[in-house]
């Protein structure tokens, strides 16, 4: 669990040098508003533009989902958890006048 990336990950690297090549400015890792807790992988604050870039194998992407088939048991309630909180962490941003974007690794 320690090699698993919070931040910095080869996706989120990729779209932050090429938003960067086009001399486009942005925050990594932050809270989009102080009243949240969750962060958000690339934040635009000047637009209220929240980022997330969800990876294929935390939170289970509908086209590339593998479920490990070693301790089954462990994975399948730990993903099951993630989906469940993606909508909160979700619908959060929006009262508060946020943006979201939602990409996932493999686009």
């Amino acid at each position: 669990m320690r090699g698993n990336r919070a931040r910095d990950t080869k996706s989120e690297l990729a779209v932050c040098r090429a938003w960067h090549a086009a001399d486009l400015r942005y925050r990594v890792d932050i809270r989009p508003s102080l009243e949240l807790r969750s962060h958000a992988d690339i934040v635009f604050t000047q637009e209220k533009t929240a980022v997330l870039i969800d990876e294929c194998f935390w939170r289970g992407c509908p086209i590339s989902v593998t479920i490990p088939k070693k301790n089954s048991d462990y994975w399948v309630p730990k993903f099951q958890s993630y989906k469940e909180l993606d909508p909160e962490r979700n619908s959060k941003l929006k009262p508060f006048g946020w943006v979201k974007l939602l990409f996932w690794e493999n686009e």
